[in-house]
């Protein structure tokens, strides 16, 4: 039998996820779902969101697709993206950002100017315009929550990590001023810096089968409901590294 950890947790609240199919993403909605969130679903590719809805849907609220890049997204369209969230569905108070970019590891000598580019804005960039166009809309709720997922600093400052590891350094950074700034508001803001996982960012640095560190992300779905909910506010300001739940499940088991 599959934990429903965090099950109520989430009852009546809106969430909007972003990097929705990846890893963590697809993890983090399933667990929302079944905490009782209604799940934005934002994501680039309309039909890998698709499979993320259909199994969302066989375990919580009917949750609604947000086709977005992220890449190529002006501030004006997550504008129009929290006015459309607000007109549809009539509130917002969760935001969790799993959406990442990554190339590989590579010499900055030798990095793609374009790569670079896009690394930082992806990742950096985009993840605050997005914030910056829903926080209106996130201080009408009662209790809000942006979590951004991080990553190990000591790791990601080192060499090759390139446009991804700076961005991954600002964010981490960011997470640290929003909190300064809102301290006083009803929205938290949080980091999560959850450890190795199997996905296929993580694949363009390591070779999976010698990779052993690495978990399924599911052992961290558990942590992205804790942040999003009441509970969260016990990591307001903070960038969380937990530990990895114990769990051995793969996503369709989920389903």
């Amino acid at each position: 039998m599959i934990p429903n950890e965090g099950k109520g947790s989430l009852d009546g609240r809106v969430v909007l996820v972003t990097g929705a199919y990846g890893g963590l993403g697809s993890a983090a909605a399933l667990a929302c779902a079944r905490a009782g969130a209604t799940v934005v679903l934002l994501g680039r590719k309309v039909a890998k969101l698709n499979r993320v809805y259909d199994a969302v849907t066989q375990v919580g609220p009917e949750p609604l697709l947000y086709p977005l890049d992220l890449e190529g997204a002006a501030p004006d369209d997550y504008a129009e993206m929290a006015q459309r969230i607000e007109s549809e569905i009539g509130r917002l108070d969760g935001v969790l950002h799993c959406a990442a970019d990554f190339p590989g590891l590579t010499p900055l000598l030798q990095t793609d100017p374009a790569a670079f580019a896009r690394a930082l804005h992806v990742n950096l960039t985009a993840p605050w315009w997005l914030t910056q166009a829903c926080l209106p809309l996130l201080a009408k709720s009662e209790d809000a929550a942006v979590v951004f997922v991080t990553d190990d600093l000591t790791r990601v400052s080192g060499a090759y990590w390139g446009g991804y590891g700076l961005a991954k350094q600002g964010l981490a950074g960011l997470v640290h001023m929003l909190h300064a700034e809102l301290a006083n508001s009803t929205v938290r803001v949080a980091g999560l810096q959850a450890g190795p996982m199997r996905t296929p960012v993580r694949a363009k640095a390591y070779v999976e089968e010698s990779d052993i560190a690495a978990v399924d992300p599911i052992a961290y779905a558990g942590a992205c409901v804790t942040l999003l909910s009441a509970a969260g506010a016990a990591h307001r300001g903070q960038v969380w590294a937990p530990a990895p739940a114990a769990l051995n499940l793969t996503l369709t088991q989920l389903q």
